[in-house]
């Protein structure tokens, strides 16, 4: 094999790796302490192909409204990035673009902060079209104003992290030109949002109950949908593996079948730019019968991270459905899983999707939230409407099964919904049944 220049130089791009300078800014108002969202920021570069290799932390009553840091924090950046030969420097807040240029034209070198890295990592992950559409819908909102001052060409904001993705075709253009791109992805988002209305719809006629997993980024939710489904989904120990709904059919102990939703894992100072992109996406939980609230409970900083994911539920108005609470990856504590409290309710639950412990347990309440929008009913079908037999078994579940002569007598739980197509033939009588068992 041939040795040549051009091959040589190709590998060495593959395997250079940006040396990054992480920076953040401890106030009263944030989510955790600086060195825990460092670390995360941490995670974060990893995931974009960046070598984070220092830290500077700094606590203040507010973010300076020049540099973010301080003037004296600011010039010790300044000699750590020279020190330590910095390709970038990365800052663990959204900054203004008036501020980021400022912060550029201090240190010399290329910054990035931790909005322009989440949206990389959508983009590397973004694998339908949905996904892609909403990605650059995301980086264009967000690039938009700081071509203010750069010639009015993405171009000049550089290359390698928050250039990269789906739209990397089409940022060398104006500002006039990229309105009408972010103009063309609203109106393809509007087309999926009605799609996904339509498929809701289709759903509810079919009254299969949908339960969707929620959670912060990271904790098991992939591997989760995938122990209870039997499915494949992709699932790793990284943020966002999950940017598109993954749905899959889940068969409950009584019979009955309902959805399972796979979504995007939340994340603390998760853009608003990320947010208005996915609204398509996050209004797939409107439609949820149920919220499965995975958590990690090998996760220092879980009450944090349970209080980020739910501000974000309500700010995307869904914190009042019914929410089971998984705690998930009680394998890896192994002897110490011993010593961990009984759950506090009926409804928080510790499970494990990679043995399998405490599936069983999810499964039932779900089916019992699922059950709890259901009635019990009897009702003699004639022969001749096989059809609602049918969605009897596939859709309730049947306790009582005999055929007659004048057609099949059906017993058990049938979602209310259904109840008006079956109004013709139902028959009064105490139920059978009480609590899965003959009276």
């Amino acid at each position: 094999m041939i040795d040549s220049p051009t091959a040589r130089q190709a590998t060495q791009q593959v395997v250079q790796v940006e040396r990054a300078l992480l920076v953040a800014v401890e106030t009263p108002g944030s989510p955790w302490d600086a060195a825990t969202s460092l670390r995360e920021l941490a995670g974060l570069c990893e995931s974009a192909g960046l070598e984070p290799v220092g830290e500077i932390s700094q606590r203040l009553d507010r973010l300076d409204r020049n540099h973010y840091v301080g003037k004296g924090k600011l010039e010790e950046v300044k000699d750590r990035a020279a020190v330590d030969a910095i390709d970038v420097v990365v800052f663990d807040d959204e900054l203004s673009p008036r501020v980021q240029k400022a912060i550029e034209d201090e240190l010399e070198r290329r910054v990035i902060d931790r909005t322009t890295l989440i949206l990389d990592i959508f983009a590397r992950r973004a694998r339908s079209h949905e996904g892609r559409v909403q990605v650059e819908l995301a980086q264009y909102e967000f690039l938009l104003p700081r071509l203010v001052g750069r010639g009015g060409v993405l171009s000049r904001l550089g290359g390698g992290i928050g250039t990269r993705g789906p739209g990397e075709t089409r940022l060398e253009v104006d500002r006039r030109r990229v309105r009408q791109r972010i103009t063309h992805l609203k109106h393809e988002i509007d087309e999926i949002r009605q799609h996904r209305k339509r498929s809701s719809e289709r759903r509810r006629r079919l009254a299969m109950p949908l339960v969707a997993l929620v959670g912060y980024t990271n904790v098991g939710k992939s591997s989760l949908l995938n122990a209870l489904t039997g499915s494949e989904a992709i699932s790793a120990n990284a943020p966002f593996v999950t940017l598109d709904p993954l749905t899959r059919t889940m068969t409950l102990e009584g019979g009955q079948e309902v959805l399972v939703s796979d979504t995007v894992g939340f994340i603390a100072k998760l853009p608003t730019t990320v947010v208005a992109a996915f609204r398509a996406t996050l209004e797939e939980l409107h439609g949820a019968d149920l919220l499965v609230h995975v958590m990690d409970v090998t996760d220092e900083k879980v009450a944090e991270t349970n209080a980020v994911v739910h501000g974000i539920l309500r700010d995307i108005g869904v914190h009042d459905k019914p929410i089971v609470t998984a705690i998930n990856k009680v394998d890896a504590l192994g002897a110490a899983a011993a010593d961990l409290a009984a759950p506090p309710d009926l409804d928080t639950v510790l499970v494990s999707a990679h043995s399998g412990a405490g599936l069983e347990q999810l499964r039932a309440r779900i089916e019992s939230h699922v059950n709890s929008a259901s009635t019990y009913v009897a009702a003699l079908v004639p022969y001749d409407r096989t059809d609602l037999v049918d969605l009897f078994h596939r859709r309730g579940q049947p306790l009582s099964v005999t055929h007659l002569a004048e057609g099949t007598e059906i017993e058990g739980r049938l979602p209310t919904r259904f109840i008006e197509r079956f109004r013709p033939y139902l028959i009064e009588r105490d139920p059978i049944f009480e609590g899965g068992r003959r009276r």
